[in-house]
């Protein structure tokens, strides 16, 4: 099944919200392209229109970043050449080469790919991306990209860069089949390859999740996106430049010291406790009164401070060898 759009392209965008119709369509292939040819990254795999080589970067650029694929690239081309290197060689082989990429599953596809075109082919890729899906391992994405940059046939390829910068242009949220079918309707003729890469190009390096470039975005008049995408902007400075209030702390209360024997302190009584006898007294005096959270009775010189976060108040004492038969934690875990 050919992929094409069943949508004429004038329907297509007259269609959507985007301000982009059939007479300006040119223009906006123009500067999408020309925005390209002065911009673009010097990668290996563009150098180059063999389908065997384009294959090969899709291929490795599935899941793998750019910056990781480079050494690979250009190592795995020295070990294989061409289709029929990679055909004679073992599966063994082929793994030791692709070692470091990952998802070693791409690497036996490639492998049995290259067998299938060897066999079947001459080792000559087919011209169509209808028939290069027929391949093993190559999808609707990968035949695509190779149809389009090595054969030139005028088909667009809609990747996770493509559709994020689809979805911006035309606002709203659109399904895969729509964002393939207004992919079809934007692709200039004449150029599909270079194109389908400007899309890649503009979604990895400009319209990039999160916070695109919009004011270096060649397509940005285009774009219904691109006024909200400045009011927000616009907002979030204006927020980031409003003063803030001073976060509160907690209040601390400084701790302070009482000498005695089972003497009730000050803040005992400034809780307003109406203390009863605690059912087990303290042997040192037999007197403590206090309130219930407290541990008072221990003889010696004793710590008070209050927790901000429980509203309790602990007294708790600075010799443990003589608290008596109610000891608090602190006494307790010495």
């Amino acid at each position: 099944m050919r992929i094409r759009s069943a949508i004429p392209a004038e329907t297509l965008l007259a269609a959507s919200p985007m301000p982009l119709t059939g007479k300006n369509l040119p223009a906006f292939r123009r500067s999408l392209l020309h925005w390209y040819d002065q911009n673009r990254r010097d990668l290996p795999w563009r150098r180059s229109r063999d389908p065997y080589r384009i294959w090969l970067s899709e291929i490795m650029l599935q899941q793998t970043r750019v910056a990781a694929v480079l050494d690979h690239y250009r190592i795995f081309l020295e070990r294989f050449p061409n289709v029929q290197s990679l055909a004679a060689a073992s599966e063994d082989a082929v793994l030791a080469a692709w070692s470091g990429l990952g998802y070693y599953r791409r690497a036996r596809m490639l492998h049995q790919c290259a067998r299938e075109l060897a066999q079947k082919h001459a080792g000559r890729f087919p011209q169509r991306a209808e028939d290069l899906q027929n391949l093993p391992g190559i999808g609707r994405y990968t035949a695509a990209a190779v149809a389009s940059i090595a054969f030139a046939e005028p088909i667009a390829v809609v990747d996770g860069n493509v559709e994020r910068v689809v979805q911006r242009f035309l606002g709203g949220h659109r399904t895969t089949p729509q964002i393939w079918q207004h992919a079809q309707a934007l692709l200039a003729r004449s150029r599909p390859g270079d194109f389908n890469q400007a899309m890649m190009e503009l979604g990895a390096t400009v319209c990039v999740p999160g916070e695109p470039r919009c004011l270096v975005c060649p397509i940005r008049r285009w774009c219904v996106t691109q006024p909200s995408r400045q009011a927000e902007a616009a907002q979030s400075q204006e927020d980031a430049a409003r003063p803030r209030p001073a976060k509160r702390h907690p209040r601390f209360v400084r701790r302070r010291r009482t000498s005695g024997v089972c003497s009730t302190s000050a803040m005992a009584e400034s809780a307003s406790c109406n203390g009863e006898r605690r059912p087990h007294s303290c042997p040192a005096c037999g007197n403590c009164r206090n309130h219930p959270s407290l541990h008072v009775g221990c003889p010696g010189r004793a710590v008070a401070h209050v927790s901000p976060f429980h509203h309790r108040y602990r007294l708790h004492s600075a010799r443990a060898s003589e608290c008596g038969v109610n000891q608090c934690r602190s006494c307790r875990q010495k």
